[in-house]
């Protein structure tokens, strides 16, 4: 317990230093490694970097550096143009249109980490274009993630419902995939409205004018040539990411990497500057707080903090309090390693009668997916990475006011709805 309760303070203080001073993030949490999991752990060098995240290292270098690219090349601004078209000429349809394509991708199998990968490089394009605003872009791909992962054929969906399996709880995947398919849509509708209207995070650029006879609606810009044959590749190598990615199960960043360095073979004058323009400060964030939460899994941290939770003498605050916990760990973590942790930790619970096991899991899977925009999340780190150095800080400001919200807000109405009434 005594190191339990100091590997948290040192969390909570790592945070804050950042939050107040001028310095990175990843560089506090590589050290608190090292003092909490080196020094007062015992872990070795090696150990302690057992939990670098090599594989989000490769993504988020892979992904940023191909679609560096496709910026460079001018192929970012023709898939830009026709979108916008598709989307009728509407800015206010561009973000719901990346909703329903991450929710779509995920549903069918896709990580969420994979889909932010491949849609936020692509949507970042219209921020610069038709001036809409990337936190809220990012928020909304965030939750299409969720409202289709755990559908029965999602990878989340299908992780909840065999750990519930395993461990004998009673499981209904329709139900798990309905109630956050439901939650996600009603909150990115709310955020929508509450964002546009009260901070104007999406507005038309001046240059575009109205529609007579469709209010709010932008003409839609002109319609551009053919794509060149340097464009053509590159879409062909987009193609080539997404499906070694979503059908072959192939790692999306060694894929953006072979993509990336094929392009750069081919057509070195475009590439020249891309690798300055890998976001090595968001790189270095996600590298140094996530090396140090495997510090926290190794020494019990987290599960003497589930297992705390668990001995509350009413079975309802408790499971609120797992849920908390969920969102918590799951904002710093991965989704599925947090919900293959927590789950078993609701068997005591469910054993008393006084919860229902379907409710429950639903809602601490609600709990744990809705903060996955936080900054220090793959997808928020993505987003980051790939918003306009101008607006980075304002997206990271953004995405940590949106996931310490949805820490909160998430358990308590999932909870209410799902768990307390016990109908489930």
């Amino acid at each position: 317990m005594p190191t339990a309760l100091l590997s948290i303070a040192v969390l909570v203080t790592v945070v804050a230093l950042a939050t107040v001073r001028p310095i990175n993030m990843g560089v506090l949490g590589l050290v608190a490694a090292f003092v909490v999991g080196g020094i007062i752990g015992g872990e070795s060098p090696e150990q302690v970097l057992k939990s670098f995240p090599a594989n989000l290292f490769v993504i988020l270098v892979g992904v940023t550096y191909l679609f560096a690219i496709a910026k460079n090349n001018g192929t970012v601004q023709w898939i830009v143009d026709g979108a916008f078209r598709l989307a009728g000429g509407r800015v206010s349809t561009i973000p719901w249109m990346f909703f329903l394509l991450a929710a779509v991708l995920c549903g069918i199998g896709a990580l969420p980490p994979a889909v932010g990968a491949i849609l936020v490089p692509m949507a970042m394009g219209f921020v610069a274009e038709y001036n809409v605003r990337p936190v809220l872009i990012s928020i909304l791909i965030g939750l299409g993630s969720t409202a289709g992962s755990f559908a029965p054929t999602g990878l989340l969906g299908l992780v909840v419902h065999r750990v519930q399996e395993d461990n004998g709880l009673a499981s209904e995947p329709l139900v798990l995939f309905a109630g956050t398919f439901v939650i996600s849509t009603v909150i990115a509708v709310t955020t929508f409205m509450l964002l546009n209207r009260r901070q104007k995070l999406l507005t038309v650029p001046r240059e575009m004018t109205r529609a007579k006879d469709s209010p709010g609606a932008a003409t839609a810009p002109p319609v551009t040539a053919k794509p060149t044959l340097q464009q053509s590749v590159t879409l062909l190598g987009f193609v080539v990411l997404i499906a070694g990615a979503l059908v072959f199960d192939f790692d999306i960043g060694f894929v953006a990497l072979t993509v990336a360095a094929v392009l750069a073979l081919a057509y070195p004058e475009a590439s020249r500057t891309a690798a300055k323009e890998v976001s090595w400060d968001i790189v270095l964030l996600m590298t140094g707080i996530l090396t140090y939460v495997g510090v926290l899994q190794r020494n019990g941290t987290i599960d003497w903090l589930g297992e705390t939770v668990a001995s509350v003498d009413s079975p309802l605050i408790a499971a609120l309090l797992i849920c908390l916990i969920g969102a918590v760990v799951s904002a710093f973590a991965s989704t599925t390693g947090i919900l293959g942790a927590v789950i078993p930790l609701t068997v005591p619970l469910v054993g008393t009668g006084a919860i229902g096991a379907i409710g429950f899991v639903t809602a601490l899977a609600i709990s744990s997916s809705l903060v996955d925009v936080s900054p220090f999340s793959t997808g928020g780190a993505i987003a980051m990475a790939n918003a306009p150095k101008a607006e980075r800080r304002d997206v990271y400001r953004g995405l940590l006011r949106f996931a310490g919200l949805m820490t909160i807000a998430g358990p308590l109405v999932s909870w209410a709805v799902l768990v307390a009434p016990g109908w489930l």
